[in-house]
């Protein structure tokens, strides 16, 4: 994608970011937009950087180490792991990023935590019957939260949840009501919920982080 093409589709999601919102009372600065550029090559990420985006989500470990040379150096950037993670690759993950948004196991967190390096870490949260889905469920993610808690490497920042996808972003929301009140109870502040097609909703339910991909870099290319 040409930057200025890219350039343009980041000023309509900040447009939207915006209005969202101004419509739930919230401040701009509240919601963090992650940049999702899996599947895209290390220029997207050198260009959204050179844009002023610094938060990146990869979902494989393997294809973000392609990638990692040529983005390690981008000044303030911070690389986000928002795919499954499996135990054996743990170890790695916790050495290449920087948060780890996909935690849904004691096992895995404390694979993470014995990498011996500060992560910042959200729980995944299963709310949906679908297989495909990963993540612990509502009554399981008190006691990783306590888990995580007591670890040394592990800062726990909230929880993160997808919900099945529809075009209909209004089917979201139910989801994102129950992490909210999930993390509530957690005392937990951070949201890592809302993707391009449901962002709006998912700042109304106080989204802290919105995983954007698509309305940035365009249709994922098939690998």
């Amino acid at each position: 994608m040409a930057p200025i093409e890219l350039k343009k589709n980041l000023v309509a999601v900040e447009e939207r970011i915006e209005r969202a919102c101004n419509a739930a009372g919230r401040r701009r600065e509240e919601v963090l937009l992650l940049a999702v550029t899996k599947v895209f090559p290390a220029q997207a990420v050198v260009d959204a950087h050179a844009l002023g985006l610094r938060e990146f989500g990869e979902n494989y470990v393997q294809e973000f180490e392609g990638k990692r040379d040529a983005v390690a150096s981008l000044p303030g950037a911070r690389f986000h792991l928002i795919g499954h993670l499996q135990s054996n690759k743990a170890a790695r993950a916790g050495e290449i990023f920087h948060v780890i948004e996909t935690v849904d196991s004691v096992k895995l967190a404390q694979r993470l935590d014995a990498a011996g390096r500060p992560l910042d870490v959200y729980i995944e949260v299963k709310l949906s019957p679908e297989g495909s889905k990963a993540g612990v469920s509502a009554d399981e993610a008190p006691e990783l939260a306590a888990a995580i808690g007591a670890m040394k490497n592990l800062k726990l920042r909230g929880l993160m949840t997808m919900p099945p996808w529809s075009e209909d972003s209004e089917l979201s929301r139910p989801y994102f009501k129950r992490l909210k009140k999930l993390a509530d109870a957690l005392g937990l502040g951070g949201l890592s919920m809302g993707m391009s097609h449901d962002l709006e909703v998912a700042i109304e339910e106080g989204s802290t982080v919105v995983r954007v991909g698509t309305a940035l870099f365009g249709s994922r290319r098939k690998v």
